[in-house]
């Protein structure tokens, strides 16, 4: 943090603070003035008004000693020689400069106020049976101790400053950190659910919209067909149940009475489920399994495999259904894993839509498995054929656990 200005850290006084300050300084100056008035009233009648009038003037000074600290300590010191009344404004402008804990300006107030102090005992009537150089000692004791006490009030205040500025950093990032986290888990929950429910939903939809352009069902093949898209939806409803029970869960904490929320997340050895339901589902899909063995896949980095598999399957039944989908995922823990997913552009009808978030929770994913994830279309591999749309992933082979996962 940087240094604070003196105006950022100096209170604003109010209206009791002002006033118990000028009664000190009225107080100290007739304690100063005492010893000498009888002497100015007797013997130097016009320094008598002088001193009352200059101490008067001191004092309405003053109130403007935080707007110009130097000048107004500097004309307030200037008058000590001809006023003792005004000895208590003067110490007033002499502690708030000192405040400001500007060396240059402590020096030389403090040299100035030496100066004066000495010509005041030269002006003034003052009875002089103390030896000079206790005079003198008490001189610097006092003006000493008028910078000190203000030098310590200004630390005092910029301390109190830069505490409460910061605790008022601390608690925006707080808030900060609140809104982020709030954030995070709202893209966590999004993520989670499109996942997993993209899936299911695109085959039911698959399923729904073939019935449509099918008019030649019989009665058997009809129910057949209803049973399948009754049979996705209850696996939808399973995962929504398990999606919800990793979002909820706390610690492990299940539900006693419906049995654990949790099920088994999936990882890379669900992938040849996983291709295996949607060929049954009726894609046409080339899986080519090509991960180096000798050491398991970590689950955190299969799971993030297994998501981008099962969204790559989904799209490819939304967008190009009648497509072969080739799907290669390969690699070692020596250069990570790579998933590449391909399907040629353009095939067959399709009615299923799309928000088009599932490549972005992708992306999210793979960044924080520390990978990278792109997508395009690409030309052909062979003269002539369909452009091709092509997904490809790379993870490192080994990922810090997700706690959330």
């Amino acid at each position: 943090m940087d240094k604070a200005a003196p105006e950022d850290y100096q209170p604003r006084l109010r209206w009791y603070s002002q006033t118990w300050r000028y009664l000190l300084a009225i107080g100290i100056g007739v304690v100063v003035w005492i010893p000498v008035v009888e002497a100015q009233a007797e013997e130097r009648p016009v320094l008598f008004w002088v001193d009352l009038l200059l101490g008067v003037a001191v004092l309405v000074l003053v109130a403007w000693r935080r707007r110009w600290p130097m000048t107004v300590a500097v004309l307030a010191v200037l008058a000590t020689p001809f006023s003792s009344l005004a000895g208590g404004a003067i110490t007033l402008a002499t502690v708030s400069l000192a405040t400001r804990r500007r060396w240059w300006q402590v020096i030389v107030i403090g040299l100035l106020n030496l100066a004066m102090t000495w010509l005041y005992y030269q002006v003034q009537p003052v009875a002089d049976t103390d030896p000079a150089w206790l005079v003198t000692l008490f001189t610097v004791v006092v003006i000493a101790g008028s910078l000190a006490w203000g030098m310590f009030i200004g630390s005092r205040r910029e301390l109190i400053w830069t505490l409460r500025q910061r605790a008022e950093t601390a608690e925006a990032e707080r808030d900060l950190r609140a809104s982020q986290a709030r954030s995070t888990e709202r893209a966590r929950i999004a993520r989670e659910m499109h996942d997993v429910l993209a899936h299911r939903i695109s085959q039911i939809s698959m399923h729904a919209g073939a019935l449509t352009f099918r008019e030649d069902l019989s009665a058997d093949e009809m129910r057949s067909s209803v049973a399948v898209i009754q049979d996705k939806a209850h696996e939808a409803l399973t995962d929504l149940r398990e999606v919800l029970g990793v979002l909820r869960d706390v610690d492990g904490v299940t539900d006693a009475e419906a049995g654990p929320l949790v099920g088994p997340q999936p990882t890379y050895c669900d992938l040849g489920a996983l291709v295996a339901e949607a060929r049954a589902a009726g894609a046409s899909i080339e899986y080519d399994d090509a991960l180096a063995g000798g050491e398991d896949l970590p689950d955190v980095v299969g799971r993030t495999v297994y998501r981008i598999v099962q969204e790559g399957i989904t799209n490819a039944g939304k967008h190009a259904p009648a497509a072969v989908l080739r799907i290669r995922v390969s690699g070692s823990p020596a250069d990570g894993v790579e998933v590449v997913l391909r399907n040629a552009l353009g095939f067959g009808p399709t009615h299923t839509p799309g928000a088009g978030l599932g490549l972005v929770g992708l992306a999210e994913r793979a960044e924080l498995r520390g990978g990278i994830l792109s997508h395009g279309i690409e030309r052909s591999p062979t003269a002539g054929g369909p452009d091709q749309f092509v997904l490809r992933a790379w993870l490192p082979w080994a990922a810090e656990q997700e706690g959330s996962r």
